[in-house]
């Protein structure tokens, strides 16, 4: 996600590197290469050069404090207009009808399904929402029975009337049986439709005109660039829409989209969606991206997303039993679940400052863990609480029923006890216990 866009920003910052003062030529050949940069990422060529217009004004109107280097000073400049231009706060969702009305629209293919049921996983899960999920999409072969696969695996309703093409109809029904029901939340999919579409952007008027929903999202596939962007204006001049989702941004995203599509249609990017699992969905918030943008990381976000899995009585229990030393390999398999529904591996590690540029070319397989998991998953339950009691035999069965070889078994139980100790020593506190914790955690095996 943006990695090219980080690389060249990063190149056109070291233009200023070592330079004693800003100067009116060294910021117009920094901000030349910024706004080239900005063009490759697909950004409208209006918004880049309003917005290196904004920075030169800025960066030559300050006072350079002898404190802050030329350089430093426009990567804060930069970061800022970023954040700005993007919206500057993150957006929330207004919900307080009884029931609240979402409608979804977009291109087909955008990823609405997708997308309607994370956003109901999300309002359910950290909102303590009852949502309630309608399949309006008719004319997509299989388009409803998506959306029920989707719901029965987020444990969320779903109300479709498979023998009518009457979405007004159908979403009327289905709001009476929120009432009924009591569900707080509706959801609505719509179909894909095509803005030059007369016929289908007369019926998404006519569904957002019966319904009056207190939220219209305009989902669109980041990867699309510049077109997202003219896409979401005509459907912004035909159904003034509340908010834009961001889809795919775990794949080759340039980044146009994101940094164009705020000033282009005023409004803001509510979400993103940054993987095909239900837990892959984020709040959008300008000023952390902007630090991913620039290199950064995002610790915030990564913070956010540990707590989301972490579980305080859990924690406790695992504390006792680290300090006892009886960390057995049911709790390790555990923390690796709790790690791989934080998201995509090499998303997550994008979020340390100064990870995410050392793995550009790096191909971590969001199976990385599968190894592991093969082979506590071949122990015993006893085995697996018990690990002091893996000999060489029962090493060599767990290998073979691992579909492993005996030399990754030895691997892992060696990391596991040089883990184990060490995660004993911090339990008891020292920053020398802290770093045998970092060196002593099993990797992933090959």
């Amino acid at each position: 996600m943006f990695e090219n866009l980080s690389e060249r920003l990063e190149r056109s910052f070291k233009i200023l590197k070592g330079e004693g003062k800003i100067t009116e030529i060294n910021v117009a050949e920094t901000l030349k290469d910024v706004r080239r940069a900005l063009l490759d990422a697909d950004v409208n060529y209006k918004v880049a050069k309003t917005f290196t217009d904004t920075v030169k004004e800025k960066a030559l109107g300050m006072n350079v404090l002898t404190a802050i280097k030329p350089g430093q000073l426009m990567v804060k400049l930069v970061h800022d207009e970023l954040a700005e231009l993007m919206g500057g706060e993150a957006a929330e969702l207004k919900l307080t009808q009884k029931p609240s009305i979402i409608l979804m629209s977009g291109l087909q293919g955008s990823g609405k399904t997708t997308f309607s049921g994370k956003l109901a996983n999300m309002l359910k899960t950290k909102k303590h929402r009852k949502p309630l999920l309608v399949a309006c999409d008719v004319y997509r072969p299989a388009a409803i029975q998506q959306l029920h696969v989707v719901g029965e695996q987020i444990g969320v309703p779903v109300w479709s009337e498979p023998e009518s093409k009457d979405v007004v109809s159908i979403a009327q029904n289905a709001l009476q049986e929120a009432r009924s029901k009591g569900y707080d939340t509706v959801i609505v999919d719509t179909a894909g439709r095509l803005a030059v579409d007369e016929e289908m952007m007369d019926e998404i008027e006519r569904l957002k005109n019966a319904l009056q929903p207190e939220e219209t999202l305009f989902v669109v596939d980041s990867m699309t660039g510049q077109d997202a962007v003219n896409t979401a204006k005509e459907f912004n001049d035909r159904l003034d829409f509340n908010g834009v989702v961001l889809t795919k941004l775990d794949g080759d995203t340039r980044g146009g989209a994101a940094l164009s599509i705020r000033t282009v249609v005023t409004k803001p990017i509510m979400f993103i969606g940054t993987g095909e699992k239900m837990e892959a969905i984020d709040v959008f918030h300008p000023s952390r991206m902007a630090d991913r943008i620039l290199g950064m990381g995002d610790v915030v976000s990564l913070v956010e997303r540990a707590q989301e899995q972490f579980d305080e009585e859990e924690a406790k229990r695992l504390e006792k039993k680290i300090r006892k030393n009886q960390f057995d390999f049911s709790d390790f398999y555990a923390q690796i679940q709790q790690i791989k529904k934080m998201g995509n591996i090499k998303d997550l590690a994008s979020m340390i400052p100064g990870v995410g540029k050392q793995l550009k070319d790096v191909d971590i397989d969001d199976n990385a863990f599968k190894n592991i998991e093969a082979i506590i998953n071949s122990m015993t339950p006893y085995e697996r609480s018990h690990p002091d009691v893996l000999n060489q035999s029962r090493r060599m069965r767990i290998a073979k029923g691992s579909g492993t070889n005996i030399q990754e078994v030895n691997r892992l139980i060696k990391q596991f006890d040089q883990m184990r100790k060490m995660m004993k020593m911090v339990s008891g506190g020292g920053m020398s216990g802290m770093k045998g914790l970092m060196r002593g955690i099993p990797r992933p095996l090959k």
